[in-house]
């Protein structure tokens, strides 16, 4: 019989790991593995522009609610927004993986991940409802913006999780430098 040695998952600190190992979100290991992928980079564009589509989106669709008008452009505009959720969710996945080991519900992003499933699944009913025919055009729209009123949540969980480790890692910084200074005058 083969003896399986437990591994420590990549995904979290274990207790392996002291505290001063962990900077913040991500472990020394994991903050060196985000720096180098290329994903991180993807990421970091993918964000915004999915934020730019969504705000034209979110114009045109309460333009329709409010006028009758654009329908057109508005279903469109929400179905171009939800192809950029589905690309920012998979290759956020897949920075994830690289990251952290696993391509979801990483400890660092769980509840973000979480909700970013409602989100998903919000859009992809809308797709649906469009697709089938089973929801008239006002409903469709309504959808959309509920859609887009848990995306809107979401993406301010993300950047305010990122903001957090950002001043984190700010503070850390200068406690380094504090304690350095503190050892060099000694």
């Amino acid at each position: 019989m083969q003896r399986v040695v437990p591994t420590r998952d990549p995904g979290s600190a274990g207790p392996d790991q002291s505290a001063s190992d962990r900077v913040g979100l991500y472990t020394a290991e994991q903050r060196a593995r985000r720096d180098a992928s290329p994903w991180t980079l993807v990421q970091g564009l993918l964000a915004p522009l999915q934020f730019l589509i969504f705000a034209v989106s979110l114009v045109l669709v309460v333009r329709f609610l409010a006028t009758g008008e654009g329908q057109v452009v508005a279903a469109l505009s929400v179905v171009v927004k939800t192809l950029a959720l589905y690309t920012i969710m998979i290759t956020g996945c897949i920075w994830e993986k690289v990251v952290f080991g696993r391509y979801l519900f990483a400890p660092a992003f769980f509840w973000e991940d979480v909700f970013s499933m409602l989100v998903l699944a919000l859009h992809t009913a809308y797709l649906v409802g469009l697709c089938s025919g089973w929801m008239d055009e006002r409903s469709l729209m309504i959808l959309a913006l509920v859609a887009y009123a848990t995306y809107a949540i979401n993406a301010t969980q993300f950047i305010l999780k990122l903001r957090a480790a950002r001043r984190g890692s700010v503070r850390r910084v200068a406690q380094s430098e504090a304690d350095e200074w503190a050892e060099w005058a000694v």
